[in-house]
């Protein structure tokens, strides 16, 4: 099996190698730099599945893969205040659709304020929040967040796994 990932993000391309290296025996991944199609900083669950879908569809048509991954990590606001939150599309070259999201977290005030007021992304606003430099490519804000409870590659393995479900039925 052939997979193509849309993104060259380590904790990305990890989270799905590792989801599939359990499953797959025999499997090569090919990791690719393809543009989202949407806004440098998502906000909202729809941008961030389209973004995580551009990618997927983008990977597989850069390549003879299989199946087409495409992660995408955003914010979205609720009632509470502004939350993290993460989608993983699988498009298989027969046109299968596979979909898995997020576990939201809560940010705090100062980084949702240097997201939504001054226009950062999560992972700028993470890193001036933690003193650290490229968050977004480690341990991300659920791990700085967490103290290391969760990190962002395992969040991202969650969703793999919930977007394989619906490609792991040959009837769907």
């Amino acid at each position: 099996m052939k997979i193509a990932i849309g993104s060259t993000n380590p904790t990305k391309t990890r989270a799905v190698e590792n989801v599939l290296r359990v499953l797959y025996s025999q499997v090569e991944f090919i990791s690719c730099a393809v543009p989202s199609g949407i806004s440098a900083q998502p906000i909202g669950d729809e941008e961030t599945r389209r973004g995580a879908l551009n990618r997927a569809r983008a990977a597989l048509k850069l390549t003879d893969a299989d199946w087409g991954f495409g992660l995408e990590g955003g914010v979205v606001r609720t009632e509470f205040g502004l939350m993290t939150n993460a989608w993983c599309v699988i498009v298989a070259r027969d046109g299968r659709i596979g979909v898995g999201g997020s576990a939201n977290m809560l940010l705090p005030h100062i980084v949702a304020q240097r997201v939504l007021q001054d226009g950062l992304e999560l992972g700028d606003a993470m890193d001036e929040f933690a003193n650290a430099p490229d968050v977004k490519r480690g341990q991300g804000a659920i791990g700085i967040l967490t103290g290391g409870l969760l990190n962002r590659q395992g969040a991202y393995e969650y969703i793999v796994r919930l977007a394989l479900a619906r490609l792991m039925w040959a009837d769907q």
